[in-house]
């Protein structure tokens, strides 16, 4: 390798280090500020992208009728199920609900969120 070579070479990795130093910790939802927890990523997420129509807490009616609180999914089947509906675009069928596709970071956050909306067991 030549002494320009070795140079050049050196100058990328500092360049690309220097890069990394200034990039955030926490994850990022796609568009949505830094979250510490994939629940909290999810909530986030429901609260921007389903919240227009489903009621996406532990309480409240749906603002759209018809459309199930996310709070009683764990009823009709396991949530966890939901992930690759989410990661490829819920389809349902009414034109109303929008086919929208999640990257992985932001389905892991939305089934985290929607398992945390489950009762806990007794003890």
């Amino acid at each position: 390798m030549t002494h320009r070579k070795i140079i050049f070479t050196g100058l990328l990795s500092a360049i690309a280090a220097a890069a990394l130093i200034g990039q955030p910790a926490a994850p990022r939802a796609q568009g949505y500020a830094p979250v510490v927890s994939p629940v909290e990523r999810g909530r986030l997420i429901a609260d921007q992208e389903c919240s227009s129509c489903h009621a996406i807490g532990l309480t409240g009616d749906s603002p759209f009728e018809g459309a199930p609180r996310w709070r009683d999914l764990h009823r009709r089947f396991d949530v966890a199920d939901l992930a690759e509906a989410f990661a490829e675009g819920i389809m349902v069928g009414h034109e109303a609900m929008p086919s929208r596709a999640f990257p992985p970071d932001d389905v892991e956050g939305l089934i985290a969120y929607l398992k945390s909306l489950e009762p806990k067991p007794a003890q």
